[in-house]
């Protein structure tokens, strides 16, 4: 959801700070957005890829070049064309959620990238070089990216999205605490610029970094959302309804909303329920979600569930909704908030600094285990007229999303810094 009519001067040609006189060449890792081209839904790691991809190569056409690690192992350079050619189609797949031919002629572009084979011969473009990393997939290969950095002669800039696996280790996969350990030892050891996307996440990563003593330059890069707005159709529910935008996964509590949504129907009747729609594919170590999901009756005909649903239909239905819940235990960054707000959709959110940082004022915080609180909240906000929903409205007003311009203003200042 990339507002690309913001996006600012080219690089070295205007913008906050002073220019180089060599605009250094920055080496984009996409290994991550070509391995998660299979899915016909981005995560938000997926979309900061492609916000980069897509902005750099229209900013900085002869500074960019694109790389990736092979499958089996092995790294190369990619042509910006083909890699052109593979985030077109990875965009026409996210904004329609086309979960068939667009998906597989994704895979086939991305698999034909990868089966080329570039030679790498070496940097051969003059000027400094700056390899720039936004996923942390592979970062556990610690000398597999010393590898790198020695063949391309560029210093290194990573993004670090958050610190979950570490801070909150039950919402992770077993063994991930334990390999994203590994990727923060090639943080903290190889990184000559670091970007988050929140001050809670700088605050997350500063005592690894003071630990190791290793004094790495750190912006706060907030991520934008788009200014788009959507079509008028698309297939709402028939009677009111809230929106749950995000994978369901465990640390996401989309477990706490179906407790209350099945007490809601069970007391009052699926027809006197207002829906609950929950847009994001299922994710993993959902077995009690997963359950009420397939098998509770009383959430039959309550809950709506989209895992397959395209950026632009998301987007009217998120418009629609009474509002949209996020009830998450832990985030880096609150994205789902500002989506909803900047559609001017009231938003019921977790308190936590992460929602706090993004959504300011504007929506109503709760405690994720108060599970009344939220039953209470929501059964608020569906009442006609509700007086608490009408004030959060009038906050939204004055409420702010971050833009894309001001994020690749601190982004490209940092790469130029760190190239000098």
């Amino acid at each position: 959801m990339i507002d690309q009519a913001r996006l600012g001067e080219p690089f070295g040609e205007g913008g906050r700070g002073e220019a180089s006189p060599t605009p250094p060449e920055v080496v984009v890792d996409v290994s991550g957005l070509l391995f998660g081209s299979h899915h016909d839904t981005p995560t938000g790691i997926d979309r900061v890829e492609m916000a980069y991809a897509e902005t750099l190569l229209r900013r900085l056409p002869h500074r960019v070049s694109f790389a990736a690690r092979y499958p089996g192992g092995g790294y190369g350079r990619l042509s910006n064309g083909a890699v052109d050619t593979f985030l077109s189609a990875v965009r026409d797949v996210w904004t329609d959620g086309d979960g068939g031919g667009s998906v597989r002629r994704c895979w086939r572009v991305a698999k034909a990238m990868l089966g080329a084979r570039a030679v790498f011969a070496g940097a051969a473009a003059p000027g400094p070089r700056v390899y720039l990393q936004l996923s942390p997939r592979g970062l556990e290969r610690t000398d597999h990216y010393r590898s790198v950095l020695r063949r391309e002669q560029a210093r290194l800039v990573l993004f670090v999205h958050d610190l979950i696996p570490l801070e909150r280790p039950e919402f992770v996969r077993d063994g991930g605490a334990a390999r994203f350990a590994r990727k923060l030892e090639t943080v903290v050891g190889l990184a000559d610029g670091l970007l988050v996307n929140s001050r809670a996440t700088a605050a997350a990563l500063e005592p690894y970094l003071v630990q190791a003593r290793r004094d790495i330059p750190m912006r706060v890069a907030p991520l934008g959302v788009s200014a788009a707005v959507p079509a008028p159709a698309a297939a709402r529910p028939g009677k009111p309804y809230f929106v749950a935008l995000g994978t369901i996964e465990p640390r996401k509590n989309h477990l706490l909303l179906l407790h209350i949504w099945r007490r809601w129907v069970e007391r009052e009747g699926a027809a006197a329920t207002p829906s609950l729609v929950l847009i994001g594919r299922r994710g993993w170590e959902n077995e009690n979600v997963l359950d009420l999901l397939d098998r509770c009756p009383a959430l039959k005909d309550a809950v709506i569930e989209h895992g397959r649903l395209g950026d632009a239909e998301a987007r009217v239905l998120m418009r629609g909704a009474t509002a949209v819940l996020c009830p998450s235990f832990a985030e880096g960054y609150g994205l789902p908030v500002a989506e909803a707000l900047q559609l001017g959709v009231p938003v019921l959110a977790s308190d936590i600094a992460a929602h706090r940082e993004v959504g300011g004022h504007a929506p109503d915080y709760l405690d994720p285990l108060d599970g009344p609180a939220w039953a209470a909240a929501v059964r608020d906000y569906a009442q006609p007229g509700s007086a608490r929903r009408r004030r959060q409205l009038v906050r939204l007003a004055g409420w702010k999303a971050a833009t894309w311009a001001d994020h690749f203003e601190t982004a490209l200042d940092l790469i130029q810094d760190v190239a000098r």
